[in-house]
């Protein structure tokens, strides 16, 4: 129940305030006249006037504004369940505020953005807001919030939650104990189906037909167990499910391997290491016989050119280069 209180040396509001029985007077003295008004309404929003009968009579006006709250969201449009791909509007309505509400949605408490209308209705304004959505199997659970914030709540705000619930047809996961399975090692395989409705139960095959019936294999719901593989347990494993909106399924090759038959992991490093070494010392190589070359490019003389510097002709240049013992020592030659 709300209520308020005006006070003055002698308060005169209109005729029709004073005969309603909303009013009361609370404080009458001779410098104060205090009334109560309880149950407030939106007509008793206007200008009250306070006399004091003097000569001349002195007068002093308030005016009353009267606030309209809000009330509690309702969320329209929503059908439960919606299909997988189907396009829905969502409509936040909210009525009797003043001034107009502010109204907001929320998509997991992470705001989203909205159409919003507002309608005045006398001294009061309906506010609504439209929300769009096209949904798909990652809508559902989710919860859309339509939250109402206005300075008349008492609360910091009301609002209104929907959860939405998408049917929507199965995926199928096959999830493995191990990565590599070996001769005598425990596998187990879990079959995950993901739909709405949930498609329970699944249905295990291998290479197309049935599970071969063995007491080291046994099949609980959605797992297949292999207590101790052996190589004749290799095959194609099917995992198939099913609801009302479709059928998926999943597979898993088996492929079980001896363990005295596989060789032993090769040393990447002691490999790398040899590379490194070979490519090192051909690059040494290279670049040696590289400098060698260089260094003794056009230092070569051949004999005729030896014995060219001091003959007149060929014939005795050859000369020259073979029997000169006398300057044999002037036709050493020196490679550095």
């Amino acid at each position: 129940m709300l209520s308020t209180n005006l006070s003055c040396i002698v308060c005169h509001p209109d005729i029709k305030a004073l005969r309603d029985n909303r009013i009361e007077l609370v404080r009458a003295t001779s410098q104060e006249l205090t009334i109560s008004i309880s149950e407030v309404t939106l007509a008793d929003e206007g200008m009250y006037t306070c006399s004091l009968f003097t000569m001349p009579v002195k007068t002093a006006k308030a005016f009353l504004t009267v606030l309209g709250v809000p009330k509690k969201p309702e969320i329209n449009g929503l059908t439960k369940p919606v299909l997988e791909g189907d396009q829905i509007t969502l409509t936040c309505v909210t009525s009797g505020s003043k001034p107009a509400a502010d109204v907001r949605w929320f998509k997991n408490e992470k705001e989203v953005k909205g159409a919003k209308e507002v309608n005045a209705s006398g001294k009061t304004f309906t506010v609504k807001s439209s929300l769009q959505l096209q949904v798909n199997r990652h809508d559902d659970g989710v919860a859309y919030t339509c939250r109402v914030d206005h300075v008349a709540l008492t609360a910091t705000h009301e609002e209104t939650t929907q959860v939405l619930e998408v049917h929507y047809a199965p995926y199928v996961e096959i999830k493995h104990s191990i990565p590599a399975p070996l001769e005598g090692q425990y596998l187990k395989l879990e079959c995950v189906p993901h739909g709405n409705p949930s498609p329970d139960p699944v249905l295990w095959t291998k290479d197309g037909g049935e599970l071969p019936d063995l007491d080291r294999v046994i099949v609980e719901g959605r797992e297949l167990t292999f207590m101790s593989l052996n190589k004749t347990d290799n095959g194609t494993y099917r995992c198939e499910a099913t609801n009302h909106l479709g059928t998926s399924h999943a597979e898993y090759k088996l492929v079980v391997k001896d363990p005295n038959a596989l060789p032993g992991p090769p040393d990447h490093a002691l490999i790398g290491g040899i590379v490194a070494v070979v490519v090192f010392a051909t690059l040494c190589l290279i670049i040696v016989l590289g400098r060698y070359l260089a260094r003794h490019k056009g230092t070569y003389l051949t004999n005729e050119a030896k014995g060219a510097d001091d003959a007149p002709d060929a014939d005795t240049a050859i000369i020259n280069a073979d029997g000169n013992h006398a300057h044999a020592e002037e036709k050493k030659e020196y490679f550095i």
